[in-house]
């Protein structure tokens, strides 16, 4: 079962990596910036990524991917790591992770529409179904009922929405474009090559905001180094490889689906970490969205 389902595991997997990711990077970017963050969180998880690939594969560069894998590969980091990760991380420090990961589940309906335009990809009752539940009960965890106006409504600037939204928009063209181009190249490899894109992609960025002492003193601040390391690790290394293994593996919507769920898994940290109480309504979105997981994996 697990060998038929690897894709929809290495999903599941991707969600709980990019949880871990999405707090130790909140914390980071609030201290040190974003465009900082992301610079140095890719220079790491690119040396994990590089022999990671050495002891699996004994080449630390992906040199033997075609220039085809070069190609959309190399798109897709430009604009899923770089504009897609920057919006993003731009956003977890104006309106904080667990607002800007129900923007982010936005990615599987665009995912799913990209994929059946470019990728002529079928969903099924049960794909839709799950999608559905699993969107739901994002939407119940996140969302937050105004006591004046008794409805749902974001009390969050509209600047930090906007990113996040723009962090999904480059997070769905990015899982697009990895499928059109990775074929039955190693995902670890190809994750290597969006990265290898993202860092020249901020640099250039660093370079024209002159943020290389910001850099640099983000370095020597050895706690913010040590949540990006973190943050490298369950990120570029594992968040990213593990997305192409699954979207190589699946549906690309089913997968971004799946890895929507981040929102859930992130009550039990935040209630430890930030003492945030938990609400009967984020109870009954939690379930909700693991039966709409349970039903894309298992049917």
């Amino acid at each position: 079962m697990f060998a038929a389902r690897i894709g929809e595991f290495a999903a599941l997997s991707t969600a709980i990596f990019w949880t871990i990711t999405a707090l130790v990077f909140e914390l980071a970017g609030k201290r040190v910036g974003a465009l900082v963050v992301n610079i140095l969180k890719l220079i790491l998880g690119f040396f994990f990524l590089g022999f990671y690939s050495w002891f699996t594969r004994g080449l630390f560069l992906p040199i033997d991917a075609t220039p085809n894998v070069w190609f959309w590969l190399s798109l897709s980091g430009l604009i899923g790591l770089v504009l897609g990760d920057q919006f993003l991380l731009h956003a977890f420090v104006v309106i904080g992770a667990r607002v800007s990961m129900l923007i982010m589940s936005l990615v599987p309906p665009l995912t799913a529409l990209l994929g059946w335009i470019l990728l002529g990809e079928i969903l099924t009752r049960h794909d839709l179904l799950g999608m559905i539940l699993t969107l739901i009960g994002i939407s119940m965890v996140v969302l937050q009922r105004s006591p004046e106006q008794n409805n749902l409504q974001f009390s969050r600037p509209l600047a930090g929405l906007l990113m996040a939204f723009g962090g999904a928009v480059g997070q769905a063209v990015g899982l697009i474009l990895s499928k059109l181009g990775m074929e039955n190249y190693d995902a670890f490899a190809a994750t290597q090559i969006r990265v290898f894109t993202g860092i020249i992609g901020f640099a250039a960025l660093v370079f024209f905001m002159r943020a290389w002492p910001r850099v640099l003193a983000a370095i020597k601040d050895r706690f913010s180094f040590r949540l990006i390391t973190v943050g490298a690790i369950f990120g570029p290394f594992l968040g990213i490889g593990f997305s192409l293994l699954a979207i190589q593996h699946t549906n690309a919507g089913v997968a971004a689906t799946i890895m929507s769920i981040v929102p859930v898994f992130i009550i039990p940290p935040s209630m430890i970490l930030f003492h945030e109480k938990l609400t009967v309504r984020e109870v009954s979105g939690a379930i909700l969205a693991v039966g709409g997981v349970t039903i894309l994996v298992l049917l």
